[in-house]
């Protein structure tokens, strides 16, 4: 984390903006206190790229495009849908048009410049790969993918740098933790994954108890545990004829990673 927050602290000074790339269904988690402090200190735009819309509620994505657009800019992604991130070009040149008609006058024709930054898995590579039209960085669903910086040219007038998907050393905000283990962000390996997915379950039945009766069809009354051991004999998550709720809990994480439970969005402004 030293390493890559240094990286990310050294070529601030060379880019115009950042792209400041959030999960939609968990975006205040996604928010790195190491980078807002540096965003202030160098007083650089960001550009807040909600990606991944198309996993999250389509109610709540409004909402969140305009909370953080009163921050600078904020636009909705989906990283693989080219349409949609030629839109994040398209704000990054309003963000820095200032700039761009202050070098014109001047005679001066130099690329916009910008940094890529996110937490792990939050699909930064995704979106450059995207805009290439090509794989130029490595990408994966699984966090730490990207290891180093990379600079993409993606035309003529815009060249990006990909950065290390990076978390913070303390979580203060334990909630904050466990909504970036269900998007993936932390890697499953340090999680204990039955009692994650029995705090999603929980909050399932607060948030979207339809959709999780829907998917399961279990008695939502029923402590988390229990729900979570129906649903792995459910799925036939089985250990010597009995449930094995290990199997069963990473079964239900991926369901809701791959917006099979459903579109759900965790946070809202009035949780910010």
């Amino acid at each position: 984390m030293a390493k890559s927050m240094r990286l990310i602290e050294e070529n601030l000074k060379v880019v115009d903006a950042v792209l400041y790339v959030l999960d939609a269904r968990a975006a205040f988690s996604c928010l790195n206190p190491s980078f807002d402090k540096l965003l202030q200190g160098r007083n650089k735009k960001a550009l807040y790229i909600l990606n991944k819309c198309d996993l999250a509620d389509p109610e709540a994505s409004p909402l969140l495009l305009e909370h953080f657009g009163k921050m600078g800019a904020a636009i909705l992604s989906t990283g693989t849908d080219r349409a949609m991130v030629k839109g994040v070009l398209e704000k990054l040149r309003e963000l820095l048009t200032e700039k761009i008609e202050k070098n014109r006058k001047k005679g001066i024709m130099l690329p916009m410049r910008a940094m890529v930054i996110g937490i792990p898995n939050s699909g930064k590579s995704t979106i450059i790969n995207t805009l290439c039209g090509n794989k130029k960085t490595l990408t994966g669903d699984r966090p730490g993918v990207t290891r180093g910086k990379q600079w993409v040219k993606i035309s003529e007038d815009v060249e990006l740098m990909d950065t290390p998907g990076t978390l913070w050393n303390a979580f203060d905000d334990q909630k904050a933790a466990r909504h970036l283990a269900y998007i993936g962000s932390i890697n499953d390996d340090v999680t204990d994954s039955e009692q994650l997915c029995a705090c999603l379950l929980d909050e399932l039945k607060e948030l979207y108890p339809k959709l999780l009766k829907t998917k399961y069809g279990v008695d939502l009354f029923l402590p988390s545990h229990e729900i979570l051991h129906q649903i792995s004999i459910k799925k036939g998550c089985l250990k010597g004829g009995e449930a094995d709720t290990l199997r069963g809990a990473r079964a239900i994480l991926d369901d809701f990673r791959k917006a099979k439970i459903g579109r759900i969005t965790l946070e809202r402004p009035q949780d910010a």
